[in-house]
């Protein structure tokens, strides 16, 4: 990666080491230029975005939580005209120290012992890019254009599989077992 890149991507960098244990606030506004640090096509324009960051430092990990909201322009799937989308979402992200950087492990992400700093700038990215919908409908859509839309969607064929499901027994154990986590 480029160094401008980097140094773009630092201004996300939450320094810790210097913190004391307890909740600390940070606060970023994004725009399109944040994305543009991202080499991927976005499927929106126009990001207006606040984003709250909130550490809560401990001695031997940290808990992040980050908190999106705001809007993003999206192109409608059936008129194709621009609409303002509101986005809000919210990760939690606990980070520990190990070996090496390891983010396999859901909700969890192992950073060297030896960093002072996390960057939050993926996070931020992902909080918004899950925010937005497969299926892109402007509020000026009319209920004509759903119905004809909805006739020619595929129909949800999970929704009978399921059903055939329910009267097992494996998957009623298997549904206890997960229940219980």
């Amino acid at each position: 990666m480029h160094t401008h890149f980097m140094d773009k991507l630092r201004n996300y960098d939450i320094s810790f080491s210097g913190l004391k244990t307890g909740k600390h606030e940070f606060k970023f506004e994004i725009d399109k230029t944040f994305f543009q640090l991202f080499d991927t096509d976005q499927e929106f324009t126009n990001p207006k975005i606040a984003v709250d960051v909130l550490l809560d430092k401990h001695t031997t990990f940290l808990e992040f939580e980050i908190k999106t909201h705001g809007t993003v322009e999206l192109i409608c799937d059936i008129t194709n005209e621009a609409f303002d989308h509101p986005i809000e979402n919210e990760i939690k992200v606990l980070v520990k120290f190990g070996e090496e950087y390891d983010d396999s492990e859901e909700d969890v992400i192992t950073i060297p012992t030896t960093d002072h700093a996390f960057n939050v700038a993926h996070l931020i990215y992902e909080n918004v890019v899950l925010s937005i919908p497969m299926k892109k409908l402007s509020p000026n859509v009319s209920e004509e254009d759903l119905k004809i839309l909805d006739q020619f969607s595929p129909k949800d064929i999970e929704e009978t599989e399921e059903e055939e499901h329910e009267s097992d027994p494996r998957w009623d154990a298997l549904k206890k077992l997960k229940d219980k986590n």
